[in-house]
């Protein structure tokens, strides 16, 4: 390969804000185009991210999609940051976002029970 030619490298996965016990969940409807389910993946892929749960269904009576991504793991503001781009895509037309808390008990109170 030459010097002056270089490879886009994944982002590191290390490097970004992280909160395990944190999952959030995108709910969003859009024109039922087929560029859609791509664009809404590229958003999570070029984080490195690869989501708990993706769900998608063609509402043929008014010819829209609805799109449900599930991630874990996600900060607050990179989930606000992805939520915002999600409305940028044309033919998105909503965009839902929640989030809930992944409670874990010790190991030892685990075994008490």
């Amino acid at each position: 390969m030459p010097a002056s030619l270089s490879t886009a490298s994944p982002p590191a996965a290390d490097t970004r804000p992280y909160d395990p016990a944190r999952r959030v969940a995108f709910a969003l409807r859009a024109d039922a185009d087929p560029g859609v389910l791509p664009r809404v993946l590229e958003l999570f892929a070029k984080r490195g991210l690869v989501p708990a749960t993706f769900h998608s269904d063609h509402m043929a009576d008014d010819d829209t999609l609805a799109i449900e991504v599930e991630v874990a793991g996600m900060a607050r503001a990179e989930s606000d940051h992805v939520a915002n781009c999600l409305r940028q895509i044309p033919a998105v037309t909503l965009v839902l976002s929640s989030e809930r808390r992944i409670v874990t008990q010790p190991a030892d109170a685990a075994a008490a029970d």
